[in-house]
Formats: structure tokens, sequence, C-alpha cells
């Protein structure tokens, strides 16, 4: 995969979660500074533990400003636009899964830039798409997706599948990259719209 594409995936993953987060701290009625603090945290949480599992540090945000910069812009554009928009759980959604299936892949192709297995890829792609959503719950003080019943991060994980799966037809990376980044994003929608979920364990 070329290195603009990547780039084009991490952006628009960074404005999805930073729009996600941010609608989040909203809905908590946060004041401005604790709504910029979740719009970060929900941005580079994922890629932040990712690279520090790789040992790639300083960590991406840290050598790249402009990271910040997107993520600040982006949040305080929709904290101004917040009265155009009538369902805030709605849009949250949306930006969140659509920021999953992003950041899924971005972790996926920095595993294979460092040489690792497949397995081991889609872990990572896991890691990044999950973890930010994670960290901006527990501040939240919410119960992370991930740990509900709701497909969450097996939406990663078959992704990920899907991705190794699609290389075995000589496939263009862009193209498999463009279905799996769909595909995520539509099987979120489609479980959340007829209430699918995982077998729930426990008394």
């Amino acid at each position: 995969m070329q290195i603009s594409t990547m780039e084009t995936i991490e952006t628009l993953g960074t404005i999805s979660f930073a729009v996600s987060g941010t609608f989040a701290a909203m809905q908590r009625r946060l004041d401005p500074f604790g709504v910029l603090i979740i719009a970060f945290v929900t941005s580079i949480g994922g890629g932040t533990v990712r690279d520090m599992l790789l040992g790639d540090t300083p960590v991406a945000w840290m050598r790249d400003v402009n990271y910040c910069l997107l993520i600040l812009l982006t949040s305080l554009g929709t904290i101004f636009f917040k009265t155009h928009v009538k369902k805030f759980k709605v849009t949250l959604f949306l930006f969140d899964s659509m920021g999953l299936g992003l950041f899924t892949m971005l972790g996926i192709q920095k595993g294979i830039m460092f040489g690792l297995s497949p397995g081991i890829c889609v872990a990572l792609g896991t890691i990044t798409g999950c973890f930010g959503g994670v960290i901006r719950d527990t501040l939240l003080n919410t119960i992370p997706l991930i740990f509900h019943k709701e497909i969450y991060a097996t939406a990663c994980i078959l992704g990920g599948i899907l991705y190794f799966s699609l290389q075995y037809f000589n496939l263009k990376q862009d193209v498999a990259t463009i279905i799996v980044i769909a595909f995520i994003f539509t099987l979120r929608v489609v479980v959340v719209k007829y209430k699918l979920t995982l077998p729930k364990f426990g008394y």
C-alpha cells in the first residue's frame, strides 16, 4: 500500500474518531476542555497503544503535530455545528463505526510493515480500532462497547480475516482495503439495526 493511501486512511480515521469522541463528551455535558480531551483520547488512544507495543516511539501523534491540530479543529468544528445535529446518538454511532473500520485497517497495515504474522496484524488492527473507544468510555464512566455482548471487536477481527483472505485472490491492496473498511462499517450498522449480539455469559 502506498504511503499516501495510509495517510489518507489515518486522516479520515482521526476525523471520524474526533467527531465521535466530541459527541460522546457533549452527551455527558462536559465543559469545552473536557470535550477536547475526550476527542483526543478517542482519536489517538488505539494508535498510541499499538505503537507502544511495536516499540515505534515516539508514537505517531508526537512525531507529527498535524494530527493534534486536525483533532483540535475537528472537535471545535463539531462543537460549533452541534446545533445543526438533532440526533447525537446516531451521529456518534456512524462516525464511531467509520473510525473503527479505518483504524482497524491502519493497524493491520502497520503490522504488515513490521513484518508480523497475519494473526498479530489482525490483533494490532483490533487494538488500533477499539482502544481509543475503550479509553473514551472509561473516562466517561461507561462500560466500553468492546466488553458488551454487542459485536464491536469481533467486527475488527472478521475484517482482518477478510483482508488476508482477499490476498489469495491477488486483489490490489487499495481495493482490498476499501472492501474491508466498508465491511466493518456495514457489519456494525447491520448488527445494531437488527440487534444482533454475541452470546452473553454470566449469572
